[in-house]
């Protein structure tokens, strides 16, 4: 499980080069593990700036080697980060709805704005305007190593760094070719994956300089939910006929063949009631039946993603002088990625034709009772007003096309101001345009023209009632009865949209590093640097996606906007004893950096950490740190477009919360806008639903973070090759943004039964019309939130050379791996203003979202003897339980799967070495081909987690790698 921040400063390119083989030497399972020998070099670990002559370091630091990405028949980072456990799945390749095609690292379960992702210790791209990074643009091939820092690194990285850092760190200094590539497939199959990649480095000018230059195509195909089992229908929670909890066969009920609903007062006695009619052949309608006449959606729907990816860029550098060098990376991405839903629920308020030749008598005969029951202008007009579910089969599924571009340019120089002295300065820009295009959508207005019908006096024929409609092309439209939608209905009501995405990041960073003086146990460290960052983003959506005349994909309005920031930061690495007693080492470590927003809201903020290291003895370190830490709010959050939506809520003014009723509620009613007469009355709220404006806001404030970890470091003499790492941390985020309130009731109940201050912000959010009831809510982003989260990690690695082999040479070596997590607490607080604390630890459901295992761990044993490793990865997750049962005190007697059961894979592959310049690997993942464990209503997707749980099954890679 890893994200890291790293802002990763470059020594001398050797040394960086000896730090990463040394490190994964330590740390990664598969590798020679002679962790402790000292180096005379200096090296910069992540998490810090400053030089040193070891790998310790006063926060945790897990590391992922390039021998894993092997061993995995890695073709995609996401495979390798989304198994680490300290990693909670953000969107993958199996994220089908919600999904943007992208692949994001979730560290701690904060969400993905709050983890900061760097590749070679610099930013790297934006693909939205949430600022997130798609690691998927991050070449696997390439990657040397990946380092994950947790906590907060503001003081080291700048903002988004609340969760911790994940840095990517790419091989230098190539020379001579590589060609590789990957091919993936499963038992099923399917879902077949293609990598091919090839680098070319070489040295130039006497070796003063060193150009690599790489280009990679991938190709993933798509899987359906219906090529499995237990996915291929759509599963909900229901009880059997003793009333007992199941899960069964449902879906939507929105149906092919379309249902309707009339209201209670217009409903006539012979129209169905609960669910109202489901519309037959010829026009008529019978009581549709919960669940068995819902819709399965599932088959429409992918299970894996598709992708094709171009991926090209370059790496270089010359030393003008023996003190200047200059450097440059490039990097061009071309993602087209596909998604794919089930054909428009079309969910709407329309006008029914009473006298529609297209519905059977009796139907039209209760259209008309209704029409009949109606009052004011709709009495008697030839329509009944009815609420429509209509799945629309005829047009298609709903299909989206993403193609992103994204490049990134990096250009610095880098040297020695005098001995012992290194500065580095540079500039980055980086730049995404996604275009999307979308197909499936239904126009809604276009739809209420089609349903308005009327005879053509002159020629007989069925027109629609809207002359400016027919001038439009407006056919009518047969929607009741499955298959019923004429070809030229069905293209007069799509409609397909256009949207536009553009992301763009400029840094420019100068820094310098060196060491002070030598106070005994060695020299104290430093590090100083200025910065400055711009972040600009706009979303352009369709006119018919803006104007929210669509039945689909979400409308969406446009987003616009942009910030900058200065800042100036430090670092002081202060070592206090060396070889005393009691005090093998004893190092304390401090960070600083100030940070100026041109947000008004935010300013200027400071961000700080302290840390110290202490060795009693050579084989034990003792470490900690305490980091605050903030992240500034992002465009999406500052300017995202308004929305308008219509969630259910109660107003406390009405007649609907007669347990809430006082004298302090009445008071409170009436200065916010009810007159004194209809407080408490049904003409507050005539309807259940409560129109809701929802969005960015300008005045967003940082949010802050303080996080302190504690930890020991174990590497025994007495037992060479043996390295324990116990890390404890704790996380909480205050002003953490979210919706006000947590939601649109949430403010309506903080307002009159919490706060009770027409003043205040909740108070002031709510608008009414003259009569008193709600003309809308204005429920955009607030910092009303908190989160708290703490557990430990484990890390062990062992290895030990063995007297036989399968090889001439007769020996082996084995190296055991283990990382596991254990999370102690994870609490979110929607509203500090209220008591309510959510509890996600070891809970899936709808209110925790994505599920946090209170354990997880996955370990590696490899045996490697001469040119051949075999090696065995076991992965395990934790029991689970609905939330419901915990934050919302539902029995676990009336869930159909209160609990999802612990879940273990076996990962087996193997690597064989044919020369020097020739490498073979083959390996099997989900060995004993597991299944899935699956849930109705609070599930994500595909009745399960795809996430989390492997949806593929036994899956098959094979690998090729040739030097020149």
């Amino acid at each position: 499980m890893t994200r890291t921040s790293p802002a990763r400063q470059r020594v001398a390119l050797r040394a960086g080069v000896a730090a990463g083989a040394l490190i994964c030497l330590t740390l990664i399972p598969g590798t020679d593990a002679h962790a402790q020998e000292a180096t005379t070099e200096t090296i910069v670990v992540t998490g810090s700036r400053i030089a040193r002559p070891d790998l310790s370091s006063s926060s945790p630091l897990a590391v992922v080697g390039q021998e894993e990405f092997r061993l995995a028949g890695a073709t995609n980072v996401e495979t390798v980060l989304n198994v680490l456990p300290q990693v909670i799945p953000g969107e993958t390749s199996f994220s089908n709805n919600p999904g943007t095609g992208v692949a994001t690292v979730d560290l701690r379960g904060l969400e993905e704005e709050r983890t900061l992702v760097l590749v070679n210790g610099r930013r790297y791209i934006f693909f939205d305007t949430s600022q997130l990074v798609d690691i998927n643009n991050i070449p696997a091939f390439l990657v040397e190593r990946v380092d994950v820092v947790t906590g907060g690194a503001s003081a080291v990285y700048g903002s988004d760094a609340i969760a911790g850092v994940v840095n990517f760190v790419l091989r230098q200094d190539f020379e001579g070719m590589e060609l590789g590539g990957t091919y993936r497939l499963t038992e099923r199959g399917d879902g077949e994956r293609i990598d091919v990649y090839a680098t070319l480095g070489t040295n130039f000018a006497d070796d003063k300089g060193n150009i690599v230059a790489y280009a990679n195509y991938y190709k993933r195909d798509t899987i359906y939910q219906n090529a499995r089992r237990f996915s291929r229908t759509a599963l909900v929670d229901d009880v059997d006929v003793n009333g007992n909890p199941v899960l069964v066969a449902g879906g939507s009920s929105t149906v092919a063949g379309g249902r309707v609903t009339l209201p209670d007062a217009t409903r006539p006695a012979t129209f169905p009631g609960d669910f109202g009619g489901l519309f037959q052949p010829g026009g008529g309608f019978r009581e549709f039946i919960y669940p068995g006449d819902q819709y399965n959606y599932a088959p429409s729907n992918f299970l894996m993603v598709p992708q094709e990816r171009w991926l090209i860029g370059m790496q270089a550098h010359y030393d003008v002088t023996d003190n200047i060098r200059i450097y440059m990376e490039g990097t061009f991405a071309n993602n087209r990625v596909s998604g794919e839903l089930a054909p428009t629920p079309f969910t709407e308020t329309v006008a029914i034709d009473v006298d529609s030749p297209f519905l059977s008598p009796a139907a039209r005969a209760a259209f008309a009772a209704a029409d009949a029951a109606e009052t004011g202008a709709d009495a008697g007009d030839g329509f009944a007003n009815a609420t429509l579910f209509r799945r629309m089969n005829e047009v298609g599924p709903r299909q989206n096309l993403d193609e992103r571009n994204a490049w990134r340019f990096v250009g610095g120089v880098t040297g020695d101001v005098v001995k012992g002295w290194t500065y580095d300065a540079y500039y980055l820009f980086a730049r995404t345009r996604n275009s999307q295009i979308q197909n499936g959508n239904i126009s809604i207005s276009r739809m209420r023209s089609a349903l308005r019908t009327e005879i053509d006096p002159e020629t007989g024929a069925l027109q629609c009632a809207d002359p400016a409609a027919r001038e439009q092309g407006c056919v009518p439209a047969n929607v009741f009865g499955e298959d019923a939608l004429s070809p030229e209905a069905a293209d007069y009501l799509a409609i397909s949209a256009a949207n536009s995405e553009i992301s763009q990041l400029q840094v420019a960073s100068a820094s310098v590093t060196g060491e002070l003086f030598d106070l005994g146990a060695g020299a104290v460290g430093l590090a100083l640097g200025v910065e400055w960052r711009s972040v600009k983003s706009q979303f352009l959506p369709d006119f018919s996606l803006a104007s929210g005349d669509v039945s689909g994909f979400n409308a969406g309005q446009a987003t616009s906007g942009r910030y900058s920031v200065k800042e100036v930061f430090g670092e002081l690495r202060v070592p206090l004893l060396a070889e005393k007693p009691f005090a093998e080492r004893l190092e304390l470590t401090g960070a600083a950096r100030y940070s100026d927003y041109s947000l008004d809201a935010v300013g200027g903020v400071f961000t700080w950490a302290a840390g110290a290291e202490w060795a009693p003895i050579r084989d034990v370190t003792l470490r900690g740190q305490f980091q605050r830490a903030i992240r500034a709010p992002n465009v999406d959050e500052l300017f995202g477009g308004q929305e308008q939506g219509f969630p259910p809520a109660n107003d406390p003014c009405s007649n609907r919360t007669p347990e809430n009723q006082n004298a302090t509620v009445r008071a409170l009613c009436i200065a916010t806008g009810v007159p004194a007469g209809s407080v408490f009355t049904s003409g507050v709220q005539p309807d259940s639903q409560i129109e809701g404006s929802f969005g960015g806001n300008p005045d967003l404030k940082e949010e802050k973070s303080d996080t302190y970890t504690l930890g020991v470091v174990f590497r025994p003499g007495f037992v060479p090759g043996l390295n324990v790492t116990v890390d404890y941390y704790h996380i909480k985020v205050d002003n953490y943004i979210t919706e006000l309130g947590g939601g649109l009731n949430n403010v309506l109940d903080l307002c009159y039964n919490v706060v009770q201050d027409a003043n205040n912000p909740y108070c002031q959010a709510i608008q009414r019309n003259p009569g008193g009831d709600i003309d809308i809510v204005r429920v955009n982003n607030a910092n009303v939130a908190s989160l708290t989260t703490a557990g430990i990690d484990l890390q062990i690695d062992y290895g030990l050379d063995l007297g036989f082999g399968l090889f001439a040479d007769n020996e082996s070596r084995l190296t055991l791996f283990f990382l596991g997590t254990w999370v102690d607490k994870w609490t979110y607080t929607p509203v500090v203003e209220l008591p309510t604390t959510i509890d996600c630890v070891g809970q899936f459901g709808p209110t925790c979202d994505d599920p946090i295992p209170e354990f997880r761990f996955t370990a590696r044993a490899t045996w490697a003897t001469g040119p051949l490793q075999l090696s065995l990865r076991y992965r395990w997750v934790d029991a689970l339980k609905d939330d419901q049962i915990k934050n919302a005190n539902t029995p676990a007697s009336q869930l159909a799967k209160p609990k999802l059961g612990a879940h273990h894979y076996f990962d087996l592959s193997a690597v064989y070495s044919v020369n020097e310049d020739v490498e073979l690997s083959f390996g099997i993942n989900n060995l004993f081909d597991n299944k899935p464990p699956l849930t109705g209503d609070s599930q994500e997707q595909a009745n399960t987690f795809p996430g989390l749980y492997d949806v593929l099954g036994r899956d098959y890679f094979l690998s090729a790698t040739v030097r020149f």
